[in-house]
């Protein structure tokens, strides 16, 4: 028997976290680890307590959808799903009378392997509790949570609030971008907040928006129009953050005829389905993405603007990344929490996480400003990717998740 092995010669995940990273871990080591792997999901969530109706649009890429599918999610989020047929990006002042058309993607998605969904975030995190609660392989524990962990050369203790200790060879903290389990590994973060913060609301509309998925540029920051299923759409708008906190606050009428402002008549009248929310806007990225027996996964590891909707698609990346890792190892009847496996997995996914979320901070700074030189700037370097297929069709890759070194669930290859 190994020493980091349970009594009967396997291996324990211990999970922190039940959200969309931690649940969609726990749903794709139980269906591709090998049975000697068993998964653990620690969630402070209580599975009775009501949750708040959440309508958010969440963008899937291509890559993304490949997970869901792998992990059998994707048929009961399919008939609520939206694809994103168009993609249309402008620059220009709040009060311009021509919103003009800078860059689009439409041709580049008609392949079926380049084109995002849109699902509402309720139904993807129902989706996952749901499926984790039929999966007897998983074992969940909440409402709880990981309070202290001790490691050795062999595994880790992991002390939970309850009371409970359980021991593991691997902890993965999907525990959000306030992650306990990373605090108490010691791992510092970089990072900063935005003076902006994010507005989110879901929208009724007279016509039908084609799937088109519209992101203006304005100065205060980027509005992000994201078609749901039926004449409805998700809207991301980025603001300063005492105009956020007062529009979202104040007189309902002051707020619906600043989202018209924005929203503009395309698709008619519109109306709010929910109340408005706003959050702050942070950066943050993780100096090191693995500790002694740990794992970060998700808003653990990284939070990036939410200007090109890819936090959920880079943290499935780290899901996809880090089921690897482990399953690689554990065929081979190797340790799952070793240095060596947490090494492939880092090396995997922080470059890539911090490139993304540099990307994303360098275009909100780049046009949230009022500055005529830097728009003729912007807007030429927008027009000449208009009219050059071939940086369209890797820029479309890039976002599918195609490129680089893809872990191979998001490439819709089996285990």
């Amino acid at each position: 028997m190994s020493h980091n092995a349970d009594q009967d010669g396997g291996f324990r995940i211990v999970i922190a976290g039940g959200g969309f990273a931690g649940g969609t871990l726990a749903l794709a080591l139980a269906r591709f680890a090998p049975k000697t792997c068993r998964v653990t999901l620690v969630d402070a969530a209580s599975p009775e307590a009501p949750r708040d109706p959440d309508g958010r649009g969440l963008a899937l890429s291509p890559a993304s959808k490949n997970l869901l599918t792998a992990i059998g999610l994707w048929p009961r989020l399919e008939p609520g799903a939206q694809s994103m047929d168009a993609i249309e990006i402008t620059d220009s002042p709040l009060n311009a009378a021509l919103r003009p058309h800078l860059l689009g993607f439409t041709e580049e998605l008609r392949n079926d392997g380049a084109k995002a969904w849109l699902v509402e975030a309720g139904a993807l995190l129902d989706a996952i509790t749901e499926a984790v609660d039929a999966d007897p392989s998983i074992e969940v524990i909440a409402p709880d949570t990981v309070e202290g962990f001790e490691t050795d050369a062999f595994s880790a203790d992991i002390h939970l609030a309850s009371g409970r200790t359980v021991r593991a060879a691997l902890i993965a903290a999907a525990d959000g971008k306030n992650s306990r389990a990373r605090t108490l590994a010691g791992i510092k973060c970089i990072g900063w907040t935005y003076p902006q913060m994010g507005i989110v609301a879901t929208l009724a509309h007279e016509r039908p928006h084609q799937g088109r998925a519209v992101q203006h540029f304005l100065p205060s920051g980027p509005f992000a129009i994201l078609p749901l299923k039926g004449n409805r759409s998700s809207i991301v708008w980025t603001e300063d953050a005492d105009k956020a906190k007062a529009l979202v606050s104040g007189d309902p009428d002051m707020f619906a005829a600043e989202l018209g402002r924005r929203f503009g008549h395309r698709l008619g009248t519109i109306s709010l389905e929910g109340p408005a929310r706003a959050f702050p806007l942070a950066f943050q990225m993780a100096r090191a993405f693995v500790g002694d027996r740990l794992a970060l996964v998700g808003d653990a590891a990284h939070v990036v603007h939410p200007l090109a909707g890819q936090g959920l698609n880079i943290g499935l990346r780290d899901v996809a990344a880090l089921v690897e890792a482990v399953t690689d190892n554990a065929r081979l009847g190797l340790d799952i929490g070793s240095a060596t496996a947490l090494g492939r997995y880092q090396r995997w996914r922080r470059f890539d996480s911090a490139f993304s979320g540099a990307v994303m901070d360098g275009m909100n700074r780049l046009f949230s400003n009022d500055s005529a030189p830097l728009r003729a700037i912007r807007d030429l370097g927008m027009g000449l990717v208009d009219r050059a297929p071939g940086l369209k069709r890797f820029l479309v890759r890039e976002a599918a998740g195609a490129t680089g070194d893809v872990p191979r669930l998001l490439k819709g290859e089996a285990l």
